[in-house]
């Protein structure tokens, strides 16, 4: 009995190591590209400084850092999104979040269309939840076709925010994946179209630090449904749906 205790500890332990492992290269090799493109900009201004357009050397350096900044703001949001404490949980409205947080987005190329149950509440950390969202339409408008919806309804103990696009969707056999840091798979919603790699990771540890559920599922007529499921906090909702 101890023996077996032993080896499913070891086991855990050893994958848990391999796990760290690969994220460490998957970091790396994410950070080294804007470094390696910064570095061959920088190089070749001083070594033909005649000939570097000055603007154009800045434009594409800041992009290199933009880049840089943005992985690095991603990473420490994924070594942070575990330690919620449960004090800080609150009950948040989510129709009246979804409402703030895409009336300040500018710049989308397809505006979410809302469809919100109005009184959903929900045990949350707001501004935590404002990121799962951010992540989840930033992700949607990179595949959507034409439509981005964000949904808010009730169904019995649970409130359920969700973010639907009409883009190319997701194979079944690649819907666990693509919740993984820096996940690079053959479909065309794989491609990087200018996402950290960590959007969608983010999002699910959020869920899981709040007691809840975060996972995709096919879009009626076509495209990609990314649902989060937290725990109804008590209040004056409607009742289920």
């Amino acid at each position: 009995m101890i023996t077996a205790k032993l080896e499913d500890a070891t086991t855990s332990l050893r994958h848990s190591l391999d796990h760290q492992r690969r994220f460490t290269a998957d970091a790396s090799h994410e950070l080294r590209t804007p470094l390696a493109g910064l570095r061959v900009q920088l190089e070749e201004a001083q070594l033909h400084p005649g000939e570097t357009d000055l603007a154009d050397l800045l434009r594409h350096a800041l992009t290199d850092v933009d880049r840089l900044q943005a992985i690095l703001t991603d990473l420490l949001s994924l070594a942070r999104s575990e330690s919620t404490p449960p004090t800080a949980l609150e009950p948040v409205d989510l129709a009246e979040l979804v409402e703030a947080e895409t009336a300040h987005r500018i710049g989308d190329p397809h505006p979410a269309r809302l469809d919100l149950a109005p009184g959903v509440l929900a045990e949350a950390v707001p501004i935590q939840i404002c990121r799962v969202l951010n992540n989840l339409l930033n992700n949607a408008q990179r595949h959507a076709a034409h439509d981005v919806t964000v949904g808010v309804r009730r169904t019995g103990d649970i409130a359920e925010l969700s973010v639907t696009d009409d883009g190319p969707g997701v194979r079944p056999a690649e819907r666990e994946h693509i919740f993984q840091p820096f996940t690079r798979l053959d479909s065309a919603r794989s491609r990087d179209l200018g996402g950290t790699g960590l959007g969608l990771a983010i999002a699910r540890d959020i869920a899981r630090a709040h007691h809840g559920t975060l996972h995709v599922e096919d879009a009626t007529p076509n495209g990609a449904r990314f649902v989060l499921r937290l725990p109804a906090a008590t209040g004056h909702s409607l009742p289920a749906a």
